[in-house]
């Protein structure tokens, strides 16, 4: 006799529902912040929502679908960030402690003596997270410049831990804390790459929204907005450094958090059996992953491990975010390329008809109608004019 309530078997629970997406032998890949600001640089994506709340590896994925993405940094990039860093934590991190002060000290006295660097080690993350905790709640009974190197930080994403390392927290006299992000892209003028600084915003952003979930358990802690971004000073090894506000970051990764943490409405409609473990036949994968909205824009291509796949795809729907979210504003209602070049044409179609007239013409049409009236205008022009011929070179007399 069946032991199952009157209206069925219990509801598979949602920690299953992941696994069984994950594939059962596939262990959870944990979200790091670099993954967690790639959410927030993409929210309207389901897809990667999905696959990260579910902990599949995408990178393992996007190389089982024909579409591998390679991303990290060259061996000289890495060699030089390692050596920017250490001398900018060198010497006891007397000079980014300066770099702090002078940028957000306020009425505070300038880092002395008595500045500390505890110790965070610790067994495992778990271990170091709860070292790093200590240290924040020591550091702030005692009212001195404390610099934590690399500690580790706990933030609860979908129900589990996801551990996150900053370069530096620096914890500031009267209880405050701040996250620093020490790049190794140059600061020129006092001003860096802005897409790159924009990366850095969103990174920096994970990291307070972790320190805040610790500031929230201790009394008389403070987590600032303003992120320190120390940078090469020009084209020399030097530290410079900038004050960036995430407050804006901040919220969007708070969203998209609070969206990871309802996963199961994205995996609500999607049909039972469904799998993305990569040991699984390219073409059942494909389908798996079709299944799931995306929205591709050219900047996942620097974000996302999937970004080959979802651009293939968008193109062959004739999509024009593939061309750029901007494209994709300005069409408007002309949801393809195709309907696009569409509008393009009917001006040749309507000879001698104004682009644009006649009532309840639709705008985007209109200028491309018109758009496409000067280009042709333009190439026929083009085309009347007599080949370009270089003038004569007179002979040296020589």
């Amino acid at each position: 006799m069946s032991s199952y309530p009157p209206d069925g078997p219990p509801q598979t629970t949602l920690r299953q529902r992941l696994a069984d997406l994950r594939g059962p032998a596939v262990p959870p890949r944990p979200l790091d912040a670099r993954a967690l600001a790639a959410l927030a640089a993409n929210p309207g994506c389901g897809r990667r929502a999905l696959l990260d709340g579910a902990g599949v590896d995408k990178t393992a994925l996007a190389a089982a679908l024909g579409s591998p993405a390679a991303f990290g940094q060259s061996q000289f990039a890495i060699v030089r960030g390692n050596s920017f860093e250490a001398r900018v934590k060198g010497d006891g991190g007397v000079e980014l402690l300066r770099l702090t002060h002078a940028r957000l000290g306020g009425g505070a006295e300038p880092p002395g003596p008595d500045s500390r660097v505890p110790d965070l080690t610790a067994a495992g993350p778990e271990g170091r997270a709860a070292r790093t905790a200590l240290a924040l709640r020591e550091a702030t009974a005692a009212g001195t410049w404390t610099l934590l190197d690399h500690p580790m930080l706990a933030l609860e994403v979908a129900g589990t831990p996801a551990y996150l390392e900053p370069d530096a927290v620096v914890v500031h006299p009267d209880g405050r804390w701040t996250v620093v992000e020490i790049k190794s892209f140059p600061m020129i003028d006092g001003a860096a790459d802005a897409a790159k600084v924009g990366a850095a915003a969103r990174q920096a952003a994970v990291y307070v929204l972790a320190l805040e979930q610790t500031a929230g358990k201790l009394a008389g802690a403070e987590v600032g907005h303003q992120v320190l971004l120390v940078c090469p000073k020009d084209f020399s090894n030097l530290p410079a450094a900038a004050l960036v506000d995430v407050r804006r970051e901040r919220a969007v990764t708070r969203r998209q958090l609070e969206r990871l943490t309802r996963v199961e409405e994205l995996a609500e409609g999607l049909p039972q059996g469904l799998c993305f473990d990569p040991a699984r036949p390219a073409a059942e994968l494909t389908e798996a992953v079709s299944a799931v909205t995306a929205s591709y824009a050219p900047e996942c291509l620097a974000a996302c491990e999937l970004a080959f796949h979802c651009r293939e795809r968008a193109r062959e729907a004739g999509e024009p975010a593939a061309l750029g979210r901007s494209v994709r504003g300005e069409l408007g209602g002309l949801t393809t390329v195709e309907a696009a070049l569409a509008a393009a044409a009917g001006a040749r179609a309507d000879a001698g008809a104004h682009a644009g007239s006649g009532p309840g013409t639709d705008p985007t049409a209109a200028a491309l109608r018109e758009a496409a009236r000067l280009r042709a205008e333009a190439l026929a022009s083009a085309a009347a004019r007599p080949p370009y011929q270089a003038p004569e070179t007179p002979e040296c007399p020589c």
